[in-house]
């Protein structure tokens, strides 16, 4: 279930320097901003080594942020990048009950089997009138050895996200893609890895200097579009917000 433990310092240096991360922590913090606004309590689940923790305390100060994870080694560098309250935790079981205004899980329900069981353990950590922000990677058809050795155990449809969170209890406020104008590189990159030993997560993630300035000025192009309003239909990655359905 999720990175390799001794994969996670090139996980680390990965995140720093990725366009591909940096653009996640834009997306995930003007979705909290625009359908949490008075949020004032966060926990994210499957944290990792506290990127987006961190990224989230820049830009949200206001929030209380709680980050766990089951990998202790993931949790030995977020503390070195994030004073979030940080504990080890299996997400299948989550011991809060109604404290959190969002609960968080961006790339994680992905890594788990029983993601409907995390859904709803999801849903009990989140006070009444809270809710959920999550990302997960889209399309079943870019499957690739980059999913494996990622150890997913899925990617999502759309439709597969959205109908696993309305029945963990959660009702659907927004949901679109994203990575959507790269979608045709991503696709070509999966192509051209088909038959190869190993898929280089980091060259991809982190491209040579001149393809990951465009791919960040791409990325800008998008985060613009969605702050307009816009919900994209494809992309190599889905976001939904969804609040806590009332008993």
């Amino acid at each position: 279930m999720g990175y390799d433990p001794e994969s996670y310092e090139a996980l680390a240096r990965s995140e720093a320097s990725s366009f591909w991360f940096q653009a996640r922590n834009q997306v995930i913090a003007w979705a909290l901003q625009r359908d949490f606004p008075e949020a004032r309590r966060l926990l994210e689940i499957g944290c990792g080594t506290g990127f987006v923790l961190g990224g989230l305390a820049g830009a949200a100060p206001q929030l209380e942020l709680t980050g766990t994870d089951i990998h202790p080694e993931a949790l030995a560098i977020a503390r070195t990048r994030s004073t979030a309250a940080l504990h080890q935790m299996d997400a299948r079981e989550i011991p809060y009950v109604d404290e959190f205004d969002v609960v968080g899980a961006f790339d994680v329900i992905e890594h788990i089997a029983e993601d409907t069981e995390v859904l709803a353990q999801m849903r009990g950590a989140v006070r009444p009138g809270g809710g959920i922000v999550v990302t997960v990677p889209q399309h079943p058809w870019l499957w690739s050895d980059f999913d494996e050795r990622a150890h997913h155990e899925r990617r999502y449809s759309r439709s597969e996200l959205v109908e696993k969170v309305s029945r963990a209890g959660f009702r659907v406020r927004r949901v679109t893609s994203f990575v959507t104008l790269l979608l045709p590189a991503m696709a070509l990159a999966r192509l051209l890895q088909r038959g190869r030993r190993r898929h280089d997560i980091e060259s991809e993630l982190v491209p040579p200097t001149p393809l990951h300035a465009a791919y960040k000025a791409i990325m800008w192009v998008e985060f613009a579009l969605l702050r307009s309003g816009a919900s994209l239909p494809v992309g190599g990655s889905l976001l939904l917000t969804a609040v806590r359905d009332s008993e």
